[in-house]
């Protein structure tokens, strides 16, 4: 009888316990748009890791270009972060004469999308690559901003598949501060 009450008793604060660590654990904040008004710069850094296709042609002894397609996980950190995660997609040509060009989507959980155009002026490892924000879609409409990071190829396999990480990721976004919703505009038929 003592013993079965003992048990109860430890259930009953393991049972509180673990409720209370539940509902610590729910008092995070919501990961998109953190903090801060639109209009205002937010700073951001970050961590993304991709994998995909590259194909390259050789042409001549010093001279080589590629093709690539990389996708991948891409998590922001910072307290005016514009989101905590995104799918991150980048295609792009990269030619050891004139540099890299690239085009980039990240999509948040909602299917909202930001774009960037990509460039650097060689296609050394150490060389930082340089992105502008060109726009987006949803809350991101009108956004502007710039991003560095460097790119580190991890594994290549001869079959022009490739994983890597991207490093030193750090920038800011700016956005509209405007925005209107459609349906409070007073739209007569």
């Amino acid at each position: 009888m003592v013993c079965q009450r003992q048990l109860s008793i430890v259930c009953f604060w393991l049972v509180l316990l673990v409720g209370l660590l539940c509902s610590a654990c729910d008092q995070s904040s919501s990961p998109s748009l953190q903090t801060g008004e639109s209009g205002q710069v937010r700073n951001f850094s970050g961590t993304w890791t991709a994998t995909g296709e590259r194909q390259t042609m050789q042409l001549g002894p010093d001279h080589v270009s590629a093709i690539f397609h990389y996708s991948g996980s891409l998590l922001l950190s910072g307290e005016q972060r514009v989101n905590a995660g995104f799918k991150g997609v980048i295609i792009g040509f990269a030619d050891s004469r004139s540099g890299m060009q690239g085009r980039c989507t990240w999509t948040d959980e909602n299917g909202d999308q930001l774009y960037s155009e990509l460039h650097s002026e060689s296609i050394d490892a150490s060389e930082t690559i340089k992105a502008s924000f060109i726009g987006g879609t949803g809350r991101y409409a009108g956004v502007t901003g710039e991003y560095t990071f460097k790119w580190q190829r991890l594994i290549e396999h001869e079959q022009g598949r490739v994983s890597g990480r991207v490093v030193d990721l750090q920038g800011w976004v700016l956005l509209e501060s405007n925005k209107t919703d459609p349906s409070a505009a007073g739209v007569q038929k």
